[in-house]
């Protein structure tokens, strides 16, 4: 009887809460419905609806809530008004509350459908409602129950009163597919506190579902008999990183939770009343083992590790344009999964277009369904020629988990035509800027020639046909050969795109590690990991003249050995680069570990360019 007094409590002040929260979100939404999410069969629950205007007339239920709800009581009316303040301007709302009382018939999940309020020549509509009801709990002698803790009047906590679960969604997945953790709360007691310590999740990548309230949600759930009052605690998508079986260690936690005593105290009335203790309770999860599949054989060239589900569409800003115009063009992959791990396609523009970095752009949330959102990539060039070009489209594959095969899709190919610039000039010349933000018009650098009467003065000194005369002639000579020379050299090498990136390589790697380091000193942990990736990734591409696309972890440790790079600074920068693509995912918040890494990142730099 204890016991069910106190899931009577509970459900009461879960009733409570459903009906505050459902006011307070009336003052936002003209008429709102609240109430319990669960309840049990036979037990009384109040069916609330709130109208912000106390004109309110002709308010009606749906009849057929009686079909599977006993009503009790109600409607009772209650008037009232609340005032809030905002940025210091105070406003007042007046609203009227409608109140039923209900008991559930049986068990199921029922719905019921909206409410009807009339204001003058107006009928508003209130939201539907859905009531999940669970089964009456069953007896001691049936479940177990707590009778041994009630019979024994000691102060010990049942292991049936107080535990907690590690539910997981699906233990056989393949390598990079993502599933769901949770780890549940149920309970018939007070909790005083709870101290929780989860598993470390070695072998996987971990991303916290993100929570809506900052608050534990309690809810209604019947286990194993008996009906608790249940808190998903947290909840975790894992990104397994091989294949094989991998095992997630158990959770535990310490929890002080309130029990009665068996003896009850009598007060000056002669009346007993109940007391009640303290009690720590230790509450650990069994281990679970996740069989991972391996990823299946015949991957693309186009496939980088993304598994899940995912489209793509393409635009671009213009197709018919002048020369030294700047397009853009923009793709946006869409979907589920572990879209972080997409690596941004190469667009193979044409050699007389000079393309620049692409601008990346995540938005993407963990929910209990796994990771979803967008990615969204602009890429940005220049075409210096007038002609007709073709921008070829890209492809980005992916495994899909429910057919176990991989999957390719595929951008719009796009053709331009480009005219002369205006003037009928084009500037061939390869810049030395990096990304569209130092992008700046060229051709254009001739300034205006000024006029006016010319004024010539006699020189009384014989200069033509003097020895110094000769010589000037001589030198001019001499330096216009040796600039034409040097000129013509870099006209050559201007015109050798890998030579120009070769030479950009740690100019722009040092840029980038200067943002870096801003975003280390703001602490912004996920940023300067991604930043220091691109360094990283950007320089061995420009210095190595491989393209993003095909760089791999392998090539790049057989290009080094090429160039004679010694295995322990080929080994230093892949381990950097391994430890900034798992703190990207498993970011530890330690700021002390960003800044060895940047020094380390910093030192690896420059002694690969002082070696090649």
């Amino acid at each position: 009887m204890a016991t069910k007094k106190l899931v009577y409590l509970l459900i009461g002040v879960t009733m409570m809460l459903a009906g505050s929260s459902g006011s307070a979100f009336a003052q936002s939404i003209p008429f709102v419905g609240s109430a319990p999410k669960a309840v049990i069969a036979g037990q009384q629950f109040q069916l609330q609806y709130t109208f912000n205007n106390q004109k309110g007339t002709d308010f009606r239920i749906d009849p057929s809530i009686i079909e599977n709800f006993n009503a009790l009581a109600g409607p009772n009316a209650m008037i009232g008004s609340s005032t809030q303040i905002v940025n210091g301007k105070s406003s007042s709302i007046e609203y009227i509350t409608y109140t039923y009382v209900f008991s559930a018939k049986k068990e199921g999940e029922f719905n019921i459908p909206p409410a009807s309020i009339k204001m003058g020549n107006s009928e508003y509509k209130s939201n539907a409602l859905t009531i999940k009801v669970l089964p009456p709990d069953k007896t001691p002698q049936q479940g177990g129950g707590a009778a041994p803790q009630q019979q024994a009047g000691t102060a010990a906590v049942g292991g049936e009163d107080i535990f907690m679960r590690m539910i997981v969604s699906n233990r056989n997945v393949y390598e990079q597919e993502g599933f769901l953790v949770t780890f549940k709360l149920y309970t018939l007691l007070g909790i005083q506190s709870f101290t929780p310590k989860f598993p470390e999740f070695e072998g996987f990548l971990a991303q916290d579902v993100e929570r809506k309230e900052e608050a534990v949600q309690w809810e209604l759930e019947n286990y194993n008999g008996r009906n608790y009052q249940v808190a998903a605690v947290k909840q975790t998508v894992l990104y397994p990183q091989r294949s094989g079986q991998i095992k997630i260690g158990g959770a535990k936690a310490d929890a002080i939770v309130q029990i009665r005593n068996q003896a009850r105290a009598r007060n000056f009335f002669g009346d007993f009343f109940d007391q009640y203790q303290s009690v720590a309770k230790e509450l650990t999860t069994s281990p679970v083992t996740i069989d991972v599949k391996p990823l299946p054989p015949g991957k693309p060239a186009s496939f980088s590790g993304a598994v899940g589900s995912f489209t793509m569409t393409s635009a671009i800003n213009k197709t018919s344009l002048k020369a030294n115009e700047a397009i853009t063009v923009k793709l946006t992959i869409k979907g589920n999964g572990n879209i972080k791990l997409l690596k941004t396609p190469e667009i193979k523009f044409p050699n007389d277009f000079e393309p620049y970095d692409p601008k990346v752009d995540n938005n993407i949330k963990t929910s209990a369904t796994g990771a979803s959102g967008t990615k969204t990539i602009e890429y940005m060039a220049i075409p210096r020629y007038a002609g007709d070009f073709e921008i070829p489209a890209v492809e980005v594959s992916f495994l899909d988990t429910k057919s176990g095969t991989y999957k390719t899709i595929t951008s719009d190919q796009y053709s331009l035509h480009v005219e002369k610039s205006e003037g009928g000039g084009e500037a061939p010349v390869v810049s030395n800027y990096t990304n569209r933000q130092s992008v700046q018009s060229l051709g254009k650098d001739i300034h205006y020639i000024k006029t006016g009467t010319v004024h010539f003065k006699v020189n009384k000194d014989i200069f033509f046909g003097s020895l110094f005369y000769v010589m000037v002639y001589l030198m001019i000579a001499i330096l216009f050969a040796v600039f034409f020379i040097i000129y013509r050299k870099q006209v050559k090498e201007n015109a050798n795109i890998a030579l120009v990136r070769t030479r950009k390589a740690n100019k722009t790697a040092v840029r980038r590690l200067r943002q870096a380091g801003r975003l280390l000193k703001e602490s912004k942990s996920e940023a300067f990991y991604e930043e220091v990736l691109r360094a990283l990734w950007g320089y061995l591409s420009d210095k190595l003249n491989i393209p993003p696309s095909s760089l791999t972890k392998d090539n790049v440790a057989v290009e080094l050995t090429k160039y004679g790079v010694s295995d322990e600074l080929s080994a230093e920068f892949l381990e950097i680069i391994n430890t900034c693509e798992f703190a990207r995912y498993a970011p530890s918040g330690v700021s002390g570990g960003m800044d060895k890494l940047f020094d380390e990142t910093v030192n690896a730099i420059g002694n690969m360019e002082n070696k090649l």
